[in-house]
């Protein structure tokens, strides 16, 4: 009888392993913002600045070849559908829908309101577009996004519980004030919008928003059943400008130092948590940065910045983990695209892949668990209709605008053969020719901000907006410039010829 009760014990353990053992894993993926390829110290950088980000590094595969976007919204356009971001004109950011200089490259003037007020063209991520989020919430996933959405900051149905999250907390723009919540412009106007959110209702909070996004995620990590899987999207807006009051560190290093310092930190809060929760084994981590970083200096040795198709615009450091799953300490050198994460997560997440709208990513679930090589040969970057250079990489050639590089030989892009090789030229430009046809119309986009000034960010969060935030909105632009000369403005114009040059923190 004894043996028959331990057979049984030993049999539902055995049971309770193998189901545990079956689940899906959980999707933990954390994206920086405006970091270089040579900050962490893994790629040239202060090792320490980034002990955390470096630790990690040996703890998984470093993927070489790694390709986002050129800035901030479009990649994140990319990683929500799987698609290219010119299918839904998300290759321009919200905001530029509210910039003269912008608009004009498109043929369209500033929009008013009835009483003549300018006023900002309403562009976000279109609800018909099947997002990551929602993917993995029909495979059973719950979903959270911490920090920053960029994919639209008005209408509720283009905000990010409109896109399949359970949860949300952080902001929906471009770039906050890290410590009083602000954008500091809405343009056209030039004042400052509250930008601070929980479950898209607005919430006063002061503390630097590094640690409220870090300090979020180790929450929600805590609150996570083991019985079901969850993806967590934890997008901090460090290290993107404004770079202004840094908590800690600044008695000893620069502010953009103290501000990686910071990011640091709360990867490393994260992870102790994923380890404190019991989540390690059977979680797949994710560090990665949205596009390169301002300077090139920063972003050596390759070529270019954020907001320009050359590799230091577009070639960002990667990291995957998941142990036992996959190799330690390793990097590979495998294509992969942004576009390619949502057929991955969804794959390994045991879900389908069958949509109205066809993916331009690939699954590579192979590529990081098996070490295959990538299926991919060509990254479609710019297209036409962009307001950067179009750009096509196809194997080891690279074209931008009318310049050609080969990266196998000349990865840091310094020298155009183009005219040796008019044949690969012709064939390239014709391949954009081709992607650029599929871009479908913008319409006139008939949807106007209203009030032009909001006091924050919501369409229906502007109803009943606590006291205490309409008073720190009125501080903070009661010391704000009541103009500027003519021709310039509180943002970078639009960039010419395809380039743009930053000067300060990128606000």
């Amino acid at each position: 009888m004894k043996q028959i009760l331990l057979l049984g014990v030993l049999l539902a353990v055995l049971c309770s392993a193998s189901q545990a053992y079956s689940l899906p894993p959980n999707i933990v993926f954390i994206m920086a913002d405006d970091l270089g390829w040579a900050d962490p110290g893994f790629n040239g950088g202060k090792a320490e600045l980034t002990p955390n980000i470096d630790k990690f590094a040996t703890q998984g595969t470093r993927l070489t070849q790694f390709y986002m976007t050129p800035v901030c919204a479009t990649t994140r356009a990319a990683l929500m559908t799987g698609r290219y971001p010119f299918r839904q004109w998300m290759d321009w950011r919200s905001e530029d829908f509210g910039k003269k200089d912008y608009l004009a490259l498109l043929g369209m003037k500033l929009a008013h309101l009835p009483d003549g007020t300018p006023t900002r063209r309403i562009m976000g991520l279109p609800t018909e577009e099947r997002t990551v989020a929602e993917a993995l919430k029909e495979a059973g996933y719950t979903t959270a996004l911490m920090g920053k959405w960029h994919l639209g900051e008005w209408l509720p149905e283009q905000l990010p519980m409109g896109q399949g999250f359970d949860h949300q907390y952080g902001h929906y723009a471009w770039g906050i004030d890290y410590n009083n919540k602000t954008i500091p412009h809405n343009a056209p106007a030039i004042f400052a919008v509250y930008d601070w959110h929980r479950d898209q209702k607005p919430v006063y909070e002061k503390a630097y928003s590094t640690d409220l996004i870090a300090d979020e995620a180790v929450r929600m990590l805590g609150q996570q059943s083991k019985d079901k899987p969850f993806f967590h999207y934890i997008a901090f807006n460090a290290i993107h400008g404004p770079l202004e009051e840094i908590p800690r560190h600044t008695d000893k290093m620069d502010k953009r130092s103290a501000a990686i310092k910071c990011l640091d930190e709360g990867l490393g809060s994260i992870l102790d948590a994923i380890d404190k929760n019991g989540f390690s084994d059977n979680t797949l981590v994710i560090f990665t940065n949205d596009n390169g970083g301002l300077t090139e200096a920063v972003n050596k040795p390759w070529r270019g910045t954020k907001n320009t198709t050359y590799e230091g615009g577009i070639r960002v450091p990667f990291i995957a983990r998941w142990p036992g799953k996959i190799k330690a300490g390793a990097s590979n050198d495998a294509l992969i695209n942004v576009t390619d994460l949502l057929p991955t997560f969804v794959t390994l997440a045991g879900g389908s892949l069958k949509q109205k709208l066809p993916l331009d990513g690939m699954d590579m679930s192979a590529v990081l668990l098996e070490n295959k090589p990538s299926p991919r040969d060509e990254i479609v970057i710019e297209v036409a209709g962009s307001v950067r250079l179009p750009t096509l990489r196809k194997g080891d050639f690279k074209l931008v605008g009318k310049e050609l590089y080969n990266l196998a030989t000349d990865p840091s892009e310094t020298t155009d053969i183009a005219a040796q090789h008019p044949d690969v030229v012709a064939a390239m430009q014709a391949r954009l020719k081709q992607m650029a046809a599929q871009r479908p119309p913008l319409g006139d986009l008939p949807i106007l901000m209203d009030p032009a000034l909001p006091y924050v960010y919501g369409r229906d969060e502007n109803d009943g907006v606590p006291q205490e935030i309409k008073t720190a909105v009125d501080a903070v632009r009661a010391t704000q410039p009541k103009s500027y000369p003519p021709g310039t403005y509180p943002w970078p114009g639009a960039p010419k010829d395809g380039k743009i040059i930053y000067t300060g923190d990128g606000r």
